[in-house]
């Protein structure tokens, strides 16, 4: 059970940005709806089951507890922006393993506040820094088309480790699924009024275009990230950590095969540093004993791609 569970859950979050790029390039869905539908459809389906079988858990929410999903929520709704509106500018690659930055954002701002970092995480985030510097440079000289969707990605993931960070103050006082129904609704709604504001429509779209959404929804957010959800239960959370990564390669498969999305060797070699230091800073971040200074999430935050 545990190895199908591993193999749905990197296909789920690896097929998000492949799914995207080519929902946005063959109908007429816009970003925002993508960001708005997978957000409203998820909390609906991780709300469900809690409004039935315990309601009470919602009542029992306090002011704290809807602060941190708020801030959780805002911050997954415009990392969702960043993230989407990449992938009309850069490589589905590029696009993902920049998102992906969110662990080595996460220690960056616990550097930032002073916390003393282990060695090994520091060396992590030198060679994923390293991988950007080298996708960013290359599609400088590329387009600088490229070169914004390749800034987006990288604010994406500062907002993903922003929306990690306030999700672990929530789920300390919160279950898993009243916690994940509430940020997810929050979202929805941010992601609506950006509709609203800028003009894109949300509904209206040929029968290929709700078919894209439902896939995406289905594949990264109920699929992908619901099987990770399972297996934090039974397997450590940095062996799961480690399986997440896989998503960096396995977009940029997934995108060779479907989308034809053939990139310069440079590129795969910066997406090769990105990954090894990613894995760097997990492992180094999970061996790090509390006393010396580094807050970090027991368990991995899920669902922010």
């Amino acid at each position: 059970m545990v190895p199908l569970l591993v193999v749905l859950g990197v296909l789920g979050v690896s097929a998000s940005g492949p799914l995207i790029a080519g929902t946005l390039a063959s109908t007429s869905v816009t970003a925002l709806a993508i960001a708005f539908w997978r957000n409203a459809i998820a909390s609906v389906v991780m709300a469900a089951p809690v409004a039935v079988r315990s309601p009470q858990q919602f009542r029992r929410l306090g002011r704290r507890e809807y602060a941190w999903s708020a801030v959780a929520g805002t911050a997954l709704a415009f990392h969702f922006v960043c993230f989407i509106l990449s992938l009309t500018l850069t490589s589905v690659a590029a696009s993902t393993a920049l998102v992906c930055l969110q662990s080595g954002w996460i220690a960056v701002f616990s550097l930032i506040r002073g916390r003393k970092l282990p060695t090994p995480v520091v060396v992590g985030l030198g060679m994923s820094f390293a991988g950007v510097i080298a996708i960013t440079g290359l599609d400088l000289g590329t387009s600088p088309g490229a070169l914004q969707g390749d800034l987006l990605a990288v604010a994406g993931g500062i907002l993903a480790a922003l929306y990690t960070m306030a999700g672990g103050k929530a789920r300390e006082t919160m279950g898993t699924a009243t916690y994940t129904a509430l940020c997810y609704a929050v979202c929805a709604v941010l992601v609506a009024a950006m509709a609203l504001a800028s003009g894109q429509r949300l509904t209206g779209f040929e029968p290929a275009g709700w078919a894209g959404i439902l896939a995406i929804t289905v594949a990264a957010q109920l699929v992908g990230h619901t099987a990770f959800n399972h297996l934090v239960a039974t397997l450590s959370p940095l062996v799961v950590s480690m399986f997440i990564l896989l998503e960096i390669p396995g977009a940029a498969i997934l995108a060779a095969v479907f989308l034809h999305e053939m990139l310069p060797v440079g590129i795969y070699a910066g997406l090769g540093l990105i990954l090894a230091g990613l894995a760097v800073v997990v492992i180094g971040q999970r061996r790090a004993r509390p006393a010396r200074g580094i807050e970090l999430p027991t368990e991995p935050e899920l669902g922010a791609d």
